[in-house]
């Protein structure tokens, strides 16, 4: 346990994502199993222990000290697992701290009744520093500036595999990684998840800017708006996954059955309607599926009155043979031999635009005024489906209003009614490469117009992401992305982007987008008009 406090004490010390990856690659290759595999597991928010919240460190703190010095040292630090390691009483005598393994098995065993009597004992046995990693892990909000696909990256770094292979097997495995650690480490077999209903990488686009294309050898399609789906038909399980790899099978039941055959789907998830201004048979906009989204449990009612879809973009796997090297006209032309195998009021395939020239393109995407149309997807005929971004392959074309992904990086409390909340907030977008290390620039700032339940939601998530703090502000950890809308984007000498905003406005919040997907500072200076 001390080696892991030692590695998160200088995460939270280190920016340099180079530093980062040393860091994490060296704890790796130095620790032995199980330890590494817990650890990575926590590193990346992948262990729960639902005996241990913030609630229940509150509580056992307020019994050993002045309910007062506890809420003004809260208060003051920001951060509760870092204000009980501080605050919490030193034992007389210090016995040998726990392992990883062993905290791990302890905290699994605690239950609502027993952790107020088990969790002290572990602290009694860590220092300050052993105190905050073992509250970080427990309570699952470690938030110390690594992401998955950094842990990914380091573990690939730290045995000579590929990011992308481990990134292939990842999802399949329960922590701590035990089959990963012996491929990567040991030299055995690659894990086999072929028989599982595993989430597999997306592949991604870049904004097109202003690169002209020559539709000999790209393809268009409409950009939909809704949210990217991954459909998985292994070992006789579906499962339903969102971009970032998430299990959203639980708000999307009906969608389960309609995928009986060996298969991985990439498609785009939308409700039918007609809801709010959708086409009746045709897809409603993003805040009628928005009704759906986040949901444990969902009513017959919901389920009538928005019933969900997916329309496709491409097909992975097919009745055990992997397409994704094939080329993107290879695996159209399979997508369109298999739609007739699915239910056609749960599926529907994405139509490929026709036009005769770039120019003529543009007049199409111009006229668009379906407004469960994004914009643009523009892919080569010959890219094979590779995940993450790659240079030259797909694009996307965002359609006018001016709207752009950036990420929360400063909130301020409001005035009014909502002055107890932090409903004020600046915005930026990433200088470069995020995977490789770019910063965070701002580009805007606005407030929120969210309803109450929003505004609770965000305002939570500002103080239990919140990584420091100027006189009223907050800085948060880089994980929200808004999308934003604007009039206009001009150049700015008072802001360190070198751009700023005309009538920013947060469009709506992107909970299910990781914030390395966010937008580039390049994407919005290609906005500015001479």
């Amino acid at each position: 346990m001390e080696e892991l406090a030692a590695l998160i004490d200088a995460l939270v010390y280190t920016r340099s994502r180079n530093e980062k990856l040393r860091l994490i690659a060296e704890y790796l290759k130095a620790t032995p199993d199980p330890d590494r595999g817990w650890a990575l597991a926590a590193l990346t928010d992948g262990l729960d222990f639902p005996a241990v919240k913030s609630s229940t460190v509150r509580t056992m703190l307020m019994e050993r000290i002045d309910p007062v010095l506890w809420a003004l040292s809260r208060d003051f630090v920001g951060d509760t697992a870092e204000t009980a390691s501080l605050l919490w009483p030193t034992p007389e005598t210090h016995p040998d701290p726990p392992t990883v393994s062993e905290a791990i098995d302890a905290l699994t065993l605690m239950t609502r009744r027993s952790v107020q009597s088990d969790l002290p004992k572990l602290l009694d046995r860590l220092d300050p520093s052993g105190r905050y990693a073992l509250l970080k892990l427990a309570t699952g909000a470690m938030r110390v500036g690594v992401s998955t696909r950094l842990a990914k990256t380091a573990f690939a770094q730290a045995f000579g595999v590929g990011v992308e292979d481990v990134e292939e097997y990842w999802y399949g495995l329960a922590p701590p990684f035990a089959e990963l650690f012996a491929w990567g480490a040991g030299g055995a077999p690659p894990p086999d998840t072929a028989n599982l209903p595993t989430f597999r990488p997306f592949m991604l686009a870049h904004p097109l800017e202003d690169t002209v294309v020559d539709l000999a050898d790209y393809v268009a399609e409409w950009k939909w708006d809704g949210i990217r789906v991954q459909l998985v038909h292994a070992g006789g399980e579906t499962r339903v996954y969102s971009r970032s790899g998430d299990d959203i099978s639980a708000a999307f039941p009906e969608m389960l059955a309609s995928l009986d055959f060996p298969a991985v789907l990439d498609g785009e998830l939308l409700v039918r309607g007609s809801h709010q201004g959708g086409e009746a048979g045709g897809a409603a906009s993003f805040n009628a599926l928005q009704q759906r989204l986040g949901r444990k449990t969902v009513s017959k009612a919901m389920l009538r009155d928005f019933p969900a879809f997916v329309r496709l973009y491409d097909v992975l796997l097919l009745d055990g043979e992997d397409l994704r090297p094939l080329p993107w006209s290879a695996r159209r032309n399979q997508l369109e031999a298999l739609i007739a195998r699915l239910p056609d009021s749960h599926f529907d395939l994405s139509a490929v635009i026709e036009a005769d020239h770039f120019d003529h393109l543009a007049v199409i995407r111009a006229g668009a005024r379906d407004e469960a149309i994004e914009g643009l997807m523009l892919k080569r005929r010959d890219s094979p489906y590779i995940a993450g971004r790659r240079t030259g392959l797909w694009y996307k074309w965002k359609r006018d209003p001016l709207l752009i992904d950036c990420v929360l990086m400063y909130a301020q409390r409001g005035s009014g009614k909502r002055s107890s909340f932090y409903s004020d907030y600046t915005f930026g977008c990433w200088d470069g490469d995020p995977d490789a290390g770019a910063e965070l620039l701002p580009v805007g700032k606005a407030y929120s117009r969210f309803t109450d339940e929003e505004m609770k939601k965000i305002d939570r998530h500002v103080r239990t992401h919140t990584v420091n703090r100027f006189g009223p502000v907050r800085e948060t950890d880089r994980s929200l992305v808004f999308e934003v809308a604007f009039d206009s984007v001009h150049e700015s000498k008072r802001h360190k982007s070198g751009l700023a905003m005309r009538f920013p406005r947060i469009h709506r919040i992107r909970w299910e987008k990781p914030a390395h997907e966010a937008d580039r500072i390049e994407a919005l200076r290609a906005l500015v008009k001479d």
